[in-house]
């Protein structure tokens, strides 16, 4: 990929995420060429690798526009998160080392002072941290490169969930017991700890998925 559609890319791809881009919002490629300052040619690459990662839909004589995702396509995909992530857990349990566990305990501190100070982008951001640190622990790569790919289809819906009431609080103290159970190398308690948070994530959009389409 060219640096330019490498560009190209990396812009549509952020709009999409932050909800600048709305589902099934066409996208015009040459408007999208005079905003980012390309060719059209990189746009439609662009494009291409964004059908691939299935955050934009391609028809023919139609062109882009920006997939939306049903309820149940949405669900299925938490339901398969919730297994992969339970599994790179209970695989760093038993062996996480103090390093880690130091770097978990340390986010989880900034995590409480932006829940304090209300700064949910902020503890958006250390939450992603958190879960980067047992990703990098796991020796499963393959679980990890598959997590990356089902959070980064789900990742526009991380801006929304924070306007659930109560739903940031539940997540930090979901948190907190993930890293009990990692601290106390409990291969059973981690798995579940982590499958509990995502099957919460889940149901929080399930109950109020008018806030994410």
């Amino acid at each position: 990929m060219s640096k330019q559609t490498e560009a190209a890319y990396h812009y549509i791809k952020q709009k999409i995420i932050d909800g600048s881009y709305m589902p099934y919002q066409k996208l015009t490629e040459a408007q999208l060429a005079e905003a980012i300052g390309v060719s059209r040619n990189t746009i439609k690459k662009a494009l291409l690798k964004l059908e691939q990662e299935k955050l934009v839909t391609i028809e023919e004589n139609k062109g882009a526009s920006i997939k939306s995702f049903s309820l149940e396509e949405v669900m299925n995909y938490l339901d398969i998160r919730a297994v992969l992530e339970g599994l790179v857990a209970k695989s760093i349990a038993k062996d996480i080392g103090m390093t880690e566990l130091e770097k978990l305990n340390i986010i989880l501190q900034e995590m409480a002072i932006r829940l304090e100070e209300k700064k949910y982008d902020e503890y958006a951001d250390l939450n992603k941290d958190f879960h980067n640190v047992i990703y990098t622990a796991t020796k499963n790569s393959q679980a990890v490169e598959l997590l990356d790919m089902i959070k980064t289809q789900l990742k526009r819906f991380q801006f929304r969930i924070i306007l659930v009431q109560g739903r940031v609080q539940e997540s930090y103290k979901e948190h907190i017991k993930i890293y009990e159970a990692l601290k106390a190398h409990n291969e059973m308690e981690a798995e579940e700890a982590v499958k509990n948070h995502v099957f919460n994530i889940r149901r929080t959009i399930s109950q109020n998925y008018h806030l994410f389409r």
